[in-house]
């Protein structure tokens, strides 16, 4: 295994038929979209790749990738770090009818017009549907916890106003 940059794009084809594998970081200035959507620059993201072809001769990209996220709390409103992890299994596809006949276990993926995936955005990608969609501290360690949380302020109920439709009421008992 070779501990490199995990190259920007790769061609998934010739990667399986070479049974390539990568270990190595994505640095976090080059994940642009990940970056806006935490509360603080994201860590560089950590990735394992494997390349390879399966028994029934499909093609897929197999790994793991790992970073640290700053996010808002949204109970307490604080900074914390939480680690996202994501595991992904890919094969890549020409038309509709191999997305079709693709198993359940692979994700199906688009190659370019030059026959290349993009990993680094396929990566973040990824990294950003397995955020938390309302990020929380755990119970233990949240500065608010399981207290309510009161923004305004709360009126009094209203006295009850008299019925207008009283005086059809009596009419009706005569």
């Amino acid at each position: 295994m070779q501990t490199v940059k995990i190259p920007v794009s790769i061609d998934p084809i010739r990667a399986s038929a070479s049974q390539l594998s990568y270990e190595g970081v994505i640095p976090h200035k080059q994940l642009k979209r990940l970056n806006e959507l935490s509360a603080g620059d994201c860590s560089d993201v950590t990735v394992s790749l494997e390349c390879g072809v399966d028994i029934q001769g499909i093609v897929y990209l197999k790994g793991k990738a790992v970073t640290e996220l700053t996010l808002n709390c949204q109970r307490c409103m604080t900074l914390f770090t939480t680690e996202v992890t994501v595991d992904f299994n890919f094969s890549p596809c020409g038309n509709e009818a191999e997305i079709d006949e693709l198993p359940d276990a692979y994700d199906p993926i688009e190659c370019n017009e030059i026959g290349e995936v993009r990993l680094h955005q396929l990566i973040e990608d990824e990294l950003i549907v397995a955020m938390p969609l309302i990020p929380m501290h755990a119970n233990e360690s949240c500065g608010q916890g399981d207290q309510d949380i009161v923004v305004g302020e709360i009126e009094p109920a209203q006295q009850e106003r008299p019925n207008p439709f009283a005086v059809l009421e009596k009419l009706k008992s005569k």
